[in-house]
């Protein structure tokens, strides 16, 4: 167990250096997270140093980087760092021992070493744990949950049950889709329960008992938020919203069904997306398939112009605007609008060379331009695809569980299917899963490493 571990501490501190950043993102927590300090106030800090209250992150990365900035210095954002590795690694042990559970006893050692290594060594995981980002803490969060949820239906304590419940709050208050966690794993929890693994007949009292007291403990945290949240916005809002803006914010329906309409890849994502509104819109960075004839090249260059000429502001006309364009392309070829498109967008996300961290051009398959890079992002191609082929494999043996495993990745991907704008990080909280499998599947096609059995002991 120590050398997978010693090799995956040794990746993560070797991408330290040129991976560790703080934008974006980063910067959103952490202004919530010095203004908890500061101020007492969950708010972000707007021009003129206003504080502005907001909801549109849920609390439990900011508290995590509050706790940082508390112990280890103001806006020291790389605190987060060496306690994320921490618990990246810790999450790797828990997915071996949730995969010694789930296979039968021959195959327990081989399959859960193999797992090990995967997790340890898998450098898309190990890339946001050197990032101030919530990815790495969800990650764990849901590796913990399917670690208590083995441990639960083999022994059926309040110890159990409540670390599945911390997981999977843990999970949901850091990004609202931690909830698919609690819609996949939930049922297998009490599914089919007669006896435990030791042949002990369990008590259907205590198991509404237990299934009770954890649900409230669950809701307490949302129960609290949704108070504060009414009581600052006067909104029900138990979660955070879908397009991430508070209450009063304009959603710009039009411009986001418009870029539904031919946003593809996350090259899109960053150039496009990302940039609007603040940044000027240049429509010779548009893919020829966000038009459908020249009028509407025309049509869209001149909202363009405006928009460009009016502050970079996506003003109530100019959304309308971007809305007539994308109705009239809905409208005429209504497959690639609900189909095609959301399609290629989840295959995206699946399949997508993960080097959005990294220091590399995003449109890596130019060849001429930069070969390193392309010989580089191929690489990384084929490195998912083994994760995703080994996955699969391990799928077809149907373990323990392997139900749960294949729910949460079909719901995170319909999930998926709804987005406008691409990024490979979404799919990031489906690889303990991917993990899980993988391991199994190398057991049983030719993994061969034997442990000791002190060493497999240390790994439940």
């Amino acid at each position: 167990m120590a050398l997978p571990l010693a090799a995956g501490l040794a990746l993560r501190l070797w991408m330290i250096r040129p991976i560790f950043n703080v934008d974006g993102d980063s910067l959103v927590y952490g202004g919530i997270a010095r203004n908890l300090i500061l101020h007492g106030r969950y708010a972000l800090t707007i021009s003129g140093g206003e504080l502005h209250s907001t909801l549109i992150r849920l609390p439990g990365y900011p508290l995590f980087l509050a706790l940082c900035f508390k112990l280890f210095g103001m806006e020291n954002y790389f605190a987060a760092v060496p306690l994320q590795i921490a618990l990246d690694l810790l999450g790797c042990a828990l997915m071996a021992g949730f995969v010694r559970r789930i296979v039968p006893e021959r195959a327990s050692r081989g399959a859960a070493l193999a797992t090990l290594w995967l997790a340890a060594l898998c450098p898309f995981t190990a890339a946001y744990a050197v990032m101030p980002l919530a990815e790495t803490l969800s990650v764990f969060m849901l590796e913990l949950g399917l670690w208590a949820m083995a441990r639960f239906r083999d022994d059926p304590r309040w110890g159990n049950a409540l670390w599945f419940t911390f997981a999977l709050t843990a999970a949901t208050l850091l990004r609202p889709d931690g909830a698919l966690a609690a819609i996949a794993f939930a049922p297998a929890l009490f599914a089919g329960f007669g006896r435990d693994r030791r042949g002990s007949r369990v008590s259907l009292r205590k198991l509404v008992r237990m299934a009770a007291v954890c649900v409230l403990l669950a809701l307490a945290p949302f129960a609290v938020w949704t108070a504060r949240n009414w009581r600052v916005f006067h909104v029900v809002q138990p979660l955070a919203p879908r397009m991430a803006n508070d209450p009063g914010e304009s959603t710009s329906p039009g411009w986001e069904r418009w870029v539904k309409s031919w946003c593809l890849d996350f090259i899109s994502t960053y150039q496009i997306y990302w940039n609007v509104p603040g940044e000027k819109l240049d429509v010779s960075e548009l893919p020829s398939r966000a038009f459908d004839s020249p009028a509407q090249y025309a049509e869209t260059a001149s909202l363009a112009e405006q928009y460009n000429q009016q502050g970079m502001d996506l003003t109530l006309k100019i959304d309308a605007g971007f809305g007539r364009i994308a109705a009239e392309r809905i409208a005429a070829r209504p497959l690639r609008f609900y189909l095609w498109l959301p399609l290629g967008r989840v295959a995206d996300m699946w399949l997508r060379p993960r080097v959005e961290n990294l220091p590399i051009d995003l449109d890596w398959w130019v060849y001429a331009h930069h070969w390193q890079d392309t010989l580089f992002g191929w690489t990384y191609a084929g490195l998912n695809a083994l994760y995703l082929l080994l996955a699969m494999a391990g799928l077809c043996s149907r373990p323990r569980f392997w139900g749960v495993l294949a729910a949460y990745m079909l719901l995170r991907s319909a999930l998926l299917w709804t987005v406008a704008a691409p990024e490979t990080r979404y799919t990031i909280e489906c690889f303990p899963m991917l993990f899980a499998l993988g391991g199994i599947a190398l057991s049983r096609y030719g993994w061969r490493y034997r442990a000791g059995p002190h060493e497999m002991a240390r790994l439940v």
